[in-house]
């Protein structure tokens, strides 16, 4: 199973950190195929990792620990090379516009250092301490981690290789856990094959309780400068849907009769698009995406929403959806517009 893309929505800009490291690990990988000849230089490969990748001997004597950081930028084949960049872009962006690009970047290089710790502890323990470890895995199992957090019903559209080859959406809650304990049951039976299993799960676990710890205390510790508002300067949006850079929008509008009666000051937007529904309204009481709760009865095709702010409850009726399998997948906030996601 390997993924393409997923249908989570970006709402704070560009994701210019993740692509620039994907940008610098591209760039050191050609400069890698140039020093040793495309690797056929024996001699200055095992001298370029002995510098420059992370030896599980030197890291766990307080020795060459720049090798945490420069190891995670280094690959040993095309292959490896291209396989850890599209999990990187496939999951990064979203992790990127959650936490804001400088704190991203921080939680990137921690995640990566702290699954390169996990592993040098495993290969000591198993007479491995003086092989060379490199790439981006540790860290971007770190992203896994947290994206599951952050998106568990996200869904990841994968290439599956079987007997044929086929495109299926799969929900993260799902196809995280499954790449996983896949990397378990590999550590388990001792299958190698030049690859740190115990650093994707290190990175893993890790990038699981930052993000779990983060989604819980951010509110406490950022304030009012969650990352929901961040980007954005009051005044600046005349619609909600001009917030979201929305342009399509459903011509079967939201009729005030849909809505209970103390609903209507929400003046709420329904856009619908292509397996997906958005619900947009303003309300200025709400800072963070966790003031807001919301469930969607399928039977009743009813959305309600509870201010955890103000402590009211609103219903709203969602009408003609192609089909009642829709549920809230994800709710954002920028200045006080709200999105609720169905899909």
């Amino acid at each position: 199973m390997f993924p393409i893309h997923d249908d989570t929505p970006r709402v704070n800009g560009r994701p210019i950190v993740n692509y620039g490291l994907i940008g610098v690990n591209i760039i050191i990988f050609i400069y890698e195929v140039i020093l040793t000849g495309n690797f056929s230089n024996r001699i200055v490969l095992s001298e370029l990792y002995s510098n420059y990748g992370s030896i599980p001997d030197l890291i766990l004597s307080g020795q060459n620990l720049g090798s945490l950081f420069s190891s995670m930028f280094m690959h040993g084949s095309i292959a490896h090379l291209l396989g850890n960049m599209f999990f990187l872009y496939v999951f990064g962006d979203n992790l990127e516009d959650r936490f804001g690009h400088f704190r991203y970047l921080l939680l990137y290089l921690l995640w990566g250092v702290m699954a390169s710790i996990a592993h040098s502890v495993y290969a000591i323990s198993t007479g491995e301490g003086a092989i060379p470890a490199i790439g981006a895995s540790g860290a971007i199992s770190g992203v896994l981690g947290a994206y599951l957090i952050f998106f568990p019903h996200a869904k990841i559209h994968t290439i599956i290789f079987a007997f044929f080859i086929t495109t299926v959406r799969i929900p993260a809650i799902a196809y995280i856990p499954f790449w996983f304990i896949m990397q378990l049951i590999f550590a388990l039976i001792g299958q190698s094959g030049g690859v740190a299993y115990l650093a994707h799960i290190g990175g893993f676990l890790i990038g699981l309780i930052s993000a779990y710890l983060w989604k819980f205390l951010s509110s406490y510790l950022f304030g009012r400068r969650s990352y929901e508002n961040r980007y954005y300067k009051p005044g600046t949006m005349k619609t909600p849907r001009a917030a979201f850079g929305m342009s399509r929008i459903d011509t079967n509008h939201m009729n005030p009769t849909n809505l209970n009666s103390r609903d209507r000051r929400l003046n709420p937007e329904i856009i619908s698009g292509e397996n997906f529904v958005d619900v947009i309204f303003e309300d200025k009481n709400v800072l963070s995406s966790y003031q807001i709760e919301a469930s969607f009865d399928k039977e009743r095709q009813i959305l309600t929403i509870h201010n955890l702010v103000t402590n009211r409850d609103y219903s709203i009726s969602i009408p003609q959806l192609q089909n009642n399998n829709y549920f809230v997948s994800n709710i954002s906030v920028i200045n006080g517009i709200v999105r609720i996601r169905l899909d």
